[in-house]
């Protein structure tokens, strides 16, 4: 048995309660009372049908004390008022004043040794590097926030935290909030929002970073951006993972011996995090690990991809597509003639409505033009398909076999269709992992 005070305090959400009231509690045998309400599932009562009624009155409460709150702090925004849980690494909360921030003397000299060394030209990754090198707690781990799921790089900078620190106006003095929103009240789950959509406030604290040193720290980071865009196409992109950390690995551009650029692989944890020695390099020729995993699949995939089982297929895949071209066309003819008699019918109507013909003409007109139409139009429906020879199914058959079985196994598509993933372990070992079990056997 549940008791509640009154429907409300079983739930507001007239989805989730009407789950409850009418699936979860008779399912369950579960009998519920709500004393105000004069609800009880365990006697029949006319209160009981008026339940969902009062769940939807119950929710529209709720929605109506969500747009209130939401309104009350989106003044506070447009105000300069702080209403984030906790200020952004470099600030704290004011100890008397509230919805204010001061500069946390601690962190604050971080802040503005992050900038000064973006100003020297230094990357947000070497940024990183430095201040994993000597130590420096991560926001995270100098506000004492819990993590819920640890990675390999827990607890230590980052470039991507780096380049949010630099991108952040509000060590200018300005209030920056509105960043993310709420998708309604009954989730928590938020969506960022647009750069214009942002709450901004000028001047509404003591600024870390002055306005002249911030804009030229954007123009370093713009300039740089092109950079971080490059993309390279290959065959086992997406496929590719390091076997020790389990994340993708990334691929590098350099110049070999003879001044060639060739692809590298890198494992992207190790390429982060470098001196905090979380993974191994792994790096190697991309072109070395996709042609070991062509082979190995032209290995497991030599029984299945026979000529003399394809044979069969490859004759009846040419006949059909031979036959449905010849169709096509003599199709369309048709259609053409027939749209062209029906125009002519629609003209000789007109000249009787106009006079030009008497009913005699007319009828014997249509009927012979009525008859043209419907002998094509049976014609159409009756496509006589063409016959191949033997010699010349033989010969399109054998070639188109042949190509499938040349270009198959170094097909992208037909290669993510066969392949899972492929790990590469610190001593260049390769492990493919199929999706079917067949291929796994015959690996």
């Amino acid at each position: 048995m549940v008791i509640t005070k009154d429907l409300s305090r079983l739930g507001r959400d007239y989805i989730l309660t009407g789950h409850y009231m009418e699936r979860y509690f008779p399912e369950h045998r579960v009998r519920y009372i709500s004393l105000l309400d004069g609800i009880d599932t365990g006697v029949d009562s006319t209160a009981n049908d008026i339940t969902p009624f009062r769940a939807i009155m119950n929710d529209m409460y709720a929605k109506d004390i969500s747009k209130k709150i939401s309104s009350v702090k989106h003044d506070k925004q447009r105000k300069g008022l702080f209403i984030g849980g906790k200020p952004v690494y470099g600030y704290k909360m004011h100890p008397s004043e509230k919805n204010k921030i001061v500069i946390d003397e601690d962190a604050a000299p971080i802040v503005r040794r992050i900038f000064g060394m973006s100003l020297e030209g230094v990357s947000c990754r070497q940024i990183a590097v430095q201040l994993n090198t000597e130590g420096v707690p991560t926001p995270a781990a100098y506000a004492g926030l819990p993590v819920p799921n640890p990675g390999p790089y827990t607890g230590l900078w980052s470039s991507e935290r780096i380049s949010d620190m630099l991108r952040n106006e509000t060590y200018t003095g300005s209030m920056v909030q509105g960043r993310t929103r709420k998708i309604s009240y009954k989730s928590k789950k938020c969506i960022k929002q647009d750069r214009r959509d942002w709450v901004v406030v000028e001047d509404t604290h003591e600024p870390i970073i002055d306005r002249e040193t911030f804009d030229k720290v954007q123009t370093l980071l713009d300039s740089r951006r092109h950079t971080r865009s490059r993309t390279y196409d290959f065959l086992l992109k997406g496929l590719i993972f390091c076997h020790e950390c389990g994340y993708p690995l990334a691929v590098l551009n350099r110049k070999n011996a003879a001044g060639e650029d060739k692809l590298y692989f890198v494992c992207r944890t190790y390429q982060r995090f470098t001196k905090a020695g979380v993974c191994t390099s792994h790096t190697i020729k991309e072109e070395t690990v996709t042609q070991a995993v062509v082979e190995k699949v032209q290995e497991v995939c030599g029984v299945c991809l026979q000529t003399d089982r394809l044979l069969p297929q490859a004759r009846r895949a040419v006949a059909k597509a031979i036959a449905e071209a010849d169709n096509e066309k003599e199709s369309s003819a048709l259609k053409a003639k027939l749209d062209s008699l029906s125009a002519h019918l629609d003209k000789i109507y007109m000249d009787k409505l106009s006079g030009v013909l008497d009913e005699t003409d007319f009828q014997r007109i249509y009927a012979k033009v009525k008859a043209d139409r419907a002998a094509l139009e049976q014609r159409l429906h009756r496509l006589d398909r063409p016959d191949l020879s033997p010699e010349e199914q033989s010969v399109l058959a054998k070639k188109l076999t042949e190509q499938f079985l040349e270009t198959a196994r170094t097909n992208r598509e037909l290669l993510v269709s066969l392949i899972e993933r492929v790990e590469l372990t610190a001593d260049k070992k390769i492990i493919i992992k199929f999706r079917f079990r067949q291929l796994e056997a015959n690996f």
